[in-house]
């Protein structure tokens, strides 16, 4: 299967959730379902990641994990991605930057669970990340106080868009985020992969 730059017109309202998916699972399907519905989104863009350089183990081979994420999702409103091996990037604020100047007028917003909202203050350049682009978060499994009270919620809190009014957010101006409580799935890649490899 040849996967292309997704179509995307200005004032559409694009959800991001970014990751190795090493493998895809539920858990990644569940959270966009959740977020399309939440925060009023028109898309979910799964942005599926290369071999990250700095790990010594390297994820499957990419083609691998785009068909079984392609698999997994199986919804209109969901496109499979594997812009950044395309684009080249290593951090999710170049990705973003050079989606946003070439999507003019598209919403974007970046998705992630609780947990990595809690470690968000770690990651390259995670100050222009919340200035540029809405951010929508989803509730994890033992993460929601962590997440809460994270150096990048208590800087952002007065640009915290309210859970009720979540809806909101794919077409608030940023910097915007919104933090969701919602049914939980606790499940992982790291899991699978264990549970993969016991089976063998």
């Amino acid at each position: 299967m040849k996967y292309q730059f997704p179509h995307a017109s200005a004032g559409q309202k694009i959800g991001l959730l970014g990751g190795s998916f090493d493998p895809a699972h539920e858990g990644h399907a569940h959270i966009t379902r959740e977020a399309l519905k939440r925060f009023g989104l028109d898309r979910v863009w799964w942005l599926v990641s290369p071999a990250n350089p700095l790990k010594q183990k390297g994820p499957a081979p990419l083609a691998q994990r785009m068909q079984r994420a392609q698999a997994m999702i199986q919804h209109p409103a969901v496109v499979v991605s594997d812009l950044e091996a395309r684009l080249g990037t290593v951090y999710t604020a170049q990705t973003l930057e050079i989606l946003i100047n070439t999507y003019p007028g598209v919403k974007f917003t970046w998705l992630m669970g609780a947990d990595n909202l809690a470690s968000f203050h770690r990651w390259q350049a995670w100050e222009w990340i919340m200035t540029h682009v809405r951010v929508g978060v989803i509730a994890r499994p033992e993460h929601r106080i962590h997440a809460r009270t994270s150096k990048a919620a208590r800087k952002y809190a007065r640009f915290r868009v309210p859970g009720r009014f979540s809806v909101t957010l794919g077409q608030t101006a940023a910097p915007a985020w919104s933090f969701v409580n919602a049914p939980m799935m606790d499940i992982s890649s790291t899991q699978i992969r264990a549970e993969l490899g016991a089976a063998l």
